[in-house]
């Protein structure tokens, strides 16, 4: 296949590689030309992927009509603040795709305010144009580990398994494993939130606490994000997939994660805007805990560990403060059951 991948970030560098190596023919686009012309002329990435050859199969382009010319997909691997004003300069060009292509994106968010998936921003984007379903790719996945060529899995998500099956054909290969999955709903969610908890598994790092707290906060964690989940019509048992438990494990635990990156610097006093600059990247997870948190009181389901990030992060409330909360909480049975843990008034 001929494919475009949009956002030359280090996950978009990553995925570009596993499709290099499947010998599709890839194009990878990028809105700054001084990016574009490192990765042609030096093979590199050093912003985001330092110390790492690109791969030479793979050109870029700053041109998007270049960039979509004959395309038959489109992996779409921008931050989530970005979605649609990259969707909108494809729409300007999408004549010069393939007919009926594929759209796929790999980026875990929540726009807040509206609350929108990432998939349903591309679908309003993209509306009345010709192409097959949004199909989701998410779960425990590092770009510094796909870019080494290093065992991982994933899920592609799609509500047609015909559509899902060829983006699985696409990136299977001896070192990426992709499992297919419907539950669109369930997939994008379970990537988006885990990055909150994400944040709160930084913060217990950076104060020094130890393995148990950790596992709790995982654990509850999973619990919350299933509640509201399951109340936005996903499908319970996604949440214990590679999508959802699986990326969260890996998201609260690795050194590359950049939202327990963040959560570390929260330990430390500092603010949401000297955090994103002092990381370089987009912490998905900031903006994300916004929308959750607004979730939750729109649809009355109880999310604790969100609400007192939500608290710390913009409303700069004190760490001991949102702590002592958590553990002052009224006593509660654990759910033994997935239908104790469905109850929503649990």
């Amino acid at each position: 296949m001929k494919i475009t991948v949009l956002g030359m970030g280090s996950w978009g560098s990553a995925l570009a590689q596993v499709l290099c190596d499947n010998g599709h023919e890839v194009v990878i686009w990028s809105r700054q030309q001084e990016q574009v012309d490192e990765w042609n002329q030096e093979h590199t990435n050093k912003n985001y992927l330092p110390n790492v050859e690109m791969p030479q199969g793979v050109v870029a382009t700053a041109d998007m009509r270049e960039a979509a010319m004959g395309a038959e997909m489109v992996l779409v691997v921008i931050p989530t603040k970005g979605i649609r004003s990259v969707m909108q300069r494809l729409v300007g060009v999408f004549d010069a795709l393939s007919p009926n292509p594929i759209i796929t994106h790999a980026t875990k968010g929540i726009e807040p305010e509206t609350h929108l998936r990432v998939s349903e921003m591309i679908n309003q984007e993209l509306k009345e144009l010709d192409y097959q379903d949004v199909v989701v790719l998410s779960g425990p996945s590092h770009a510094e580990e796909v870019i080494l060529r290093e065992i991982t899995t994933i899920t592609a998500a799609s509500k047609s398994k015909e559509t899902a099956k060829v983006v699985q054909d696409a990136f299977m290969n001896q070192y990426f494993r992709v499992y297919t999955n419907q539950d669109v709903l369930g997939v994008e969610l379970g990537g988006a939130l885990k990055n909150i908890i994400a944040i709160g598994a930084g913060i217990l790092d950076g104060l020094g606490f130890g393995d148990n707290v950790k596992a709790a906060l995982i654990t509850r964690g999973l619990a919350e994000i299933t509640r509201l989940g399951v109340e936005l019509g996903a499908d319970p048992m996604t949440f214990s997939g590679l999508s959802g438990m699986g990326d969260l494990i890996v998201t609260c635990n690795s050194v590359h994660s950049r939202n327990n990156r963040a959560g570390k610097l929260f330990a430390k006093g500092h603010n949401k805007d000297y955090i994103e600059q002092e990381i370089g990247m987009v912490v998905e997870g900031i903006m994300t805990c916004k929308a959750a948190y607004q979730l939750a009181k729109e649809h009355n389901i109880e999310m604790p560990i969100t609400e007192g990030l939500y608290h710390l992060i913009y409303q700069d409330a004190e760490l001991d403060t949102g702590i002592k909360n958590l553990m002052g909480r009224q006593g509660k049975a654990e759910a033994s059951t997935i239908d104790h843990l469905l109850n929503l008034g649990e």
